[in-house]
């Protein structure tokens, strides 16, 4: 198999620009691997969603979608492991392994299926062989308490969404490779 292609560039630079700001975790660092625990079962990992939290949002913000997306996929279309929407504005952490709504806590919010099948948390499972790939963790603070999505709504209909009610976005950029 020939995995041999360009680098896709950042998503979230050919969008139009919002403000930024901070995203923190204890589990992933920017720029560096992730552990196998947030990794996909299909690759030995735990598929355990890492902890996030952030601050300094601006003042408007009415709610927060947190999303997860690998540009790196073999695809035309990268690939979407994670969207959990209409975080109400009160929640600015979440912790390990809350990657539904469910299992965060979350009231009033909801996960829809990632590109794995199933809604909530897919962990990271890049080809073996291929390159490291980047995992693009971001909350968006939105403009409204909810986007009018249901849970049956795909990620890239959350993304769509998110162009036209992004305040500000906070990323976090680790990485993944199965050797």
């Amino acid at each position: 198999m020939n995995l041999d292609r360009p680098i896709p560039p950042d998503p979230y630079e050919l969008l139009p620009a919002v403000g930024t700001f901070t995203l923190t975790s204890s589990d992933i660092a920017d720029g560096e691997p992730m552990d196998a625990a947030f990794a996909h079962p299909g690759v030995g990992g735990e598929n355990r969603s890492p902890q996030l939290s952030w601050s300094g949002f601006p003042a408007e913000t009415r709610g927060f979608v947190v999303t997860c997306f690998d540009p790196d996929a073999p695809t035309a279309s990268g690939f979407w492991h994670w969207a959990l929407v209409n975080v109400p504005v009160e929640v600015t952490e979440l912790p390990s392994g809350a990657g539904s709504a469910a299992d965060a806590g979350v009231s009033g919010a909801f996960s829809v299926r990632n590109d794995h099948g199933p809604a909530g948390y897919g962990g990271a499972a890049p080809p073996a062989g291929d390159r490291p790939h980047r995992y693009l963790f971001a909350v968006h603070a939105i403009d409204t308490d909810k986007l009018d999505l249901t849970p049956d709504a795909p990620p890239a209909q959350v993304g769509f969404n998110l162009t036209f009610h992004t305040l500000a976005r906070a990323v976090l950029r680790p990485t993944y490779q199965v050797k």
